[in-house]
């Protein structure tokens, strides 16, 4: 059964074998599981079906009897109950149950776009290996978060690249491109750089993204990031060769300063805070 392991799964399958398996990392996600599982079930369908896998790991909320409720809403559905929390061993144990030829990785706050599942299953239905993600859409509710995300939105590498923030999704031949997921600050950017630039597609289909919210969290968050970077290019330098971000040339910041000045200063600040205490960063941490 797809490499299922004793760890209090709740099963519905219905005995079919789905193309493509969604994996949703959750730790004391109570607030957000619902809108992302009712986003799932609204999407396009996919041929040959969609496998769901909640794995709440070393929640102290009721993110799985929330996640549990949809059982009647995802014909496949199954939510994993593990005791001990991090993100990375939840990605394992996803894994592990998985039973689709494509695997589409999810972030619990994340809400996908109608066509988002099935543009992924598409593009990724070849026997060579291959990435892709979708169509960002960064979204934030108070004053300094949005004012960071205009500027944000329009650095190159989130502008013209495949970053995969909060989705990405792989093939099975690409995922066999290593074992287990290892203890990283940020799993994304690993993934990412497992695949070479002409392997990474960024399909026409979005989703959305919410960042942290206020200056004390975007700088936590930020800090996070640029740790999970320094982390992969110490341990991992070998997968630097697959980094495609594009320069930010200082004509271009200038002209993004002019146009948006305090969103500017904002952006700056943070990565400038993020910068100098880089050494305060620590695991996983969404900020809210």
């Amino acid at each position: 059964m797809c490499g299922l392991m004793d760890t209090g799964m709740d099963q519905v399958r219905d005995g079919l074998t789905p193309r493509v398996s969604v994996i949703i990392p959750a730790s004391n996600e109570a607030a957000l599981i619902g809108g992302c599982l009712s986003a799932l079930s609204d999407s396009e369908p996919v041929s040959g079906g969609v496998e769901v896998i909640v794995v709440a790991n070393g929640c102290t909320d009721d993110t799985v009897t929330r996640a549990r409720a949809y059982r009647t809403r995802l014909d496949m559905l199954t939510v994993m109950d593990l005791p001990q929390g991090g993100k990375t061993g939840a990605l394992n144990a996803g894994d592990a149950a998985a039973c689709g030829a494509v695997l589409i990785y999810l972030d619990a706050d994340v809400t996908v776009g109608p066509g988002l599942l099935a543009a992924l299953a598409r593009r990724l239905d070849s026997p060579e290996p291959a990435y892709a993600s979708g169509r960002l859409r960064i979204t934030a509710q108070g004053a300094v978060s949005r004012a960071y995300a205009r500027i944000w939105r329009q650095v190159p590498f989130m502008r013209a690249g495949v970053p995969g923030c909060g989705v990405f999704a792989m093939n099975r031949a690409g995922r066999q491109r290593w074992g287990a997921w290892p203890q990283i600050i940020s799993d994304d950017t690993f993934a990412r750089l497992n695949f070479a630039p002409d392997e990474r597609t960024l399909v026409n289909a979005a989703y959305d993204w919410p960042i942290a919210e206020g200056w004390r969290a975007l700088v936590k968050v930020r800090r996070r990031q640029d740790a999970g970077v320094d982390e992969i290019a110490e341990r991992y330098p070998e997968l630097l060769q697959n980094d495609d971000k594009a320069p930010f040339p200082r004509r271009e910041k200038l002209a993004l300063a002019l146009r948006d000045p305090l969103g500017f200063a904002i952006y700056s600040g943070v990565a400038l805070v993020s910068k100098l205490t880089r050494h305060r960063a620590t695991g996983w941490s969404r900020g809210r």
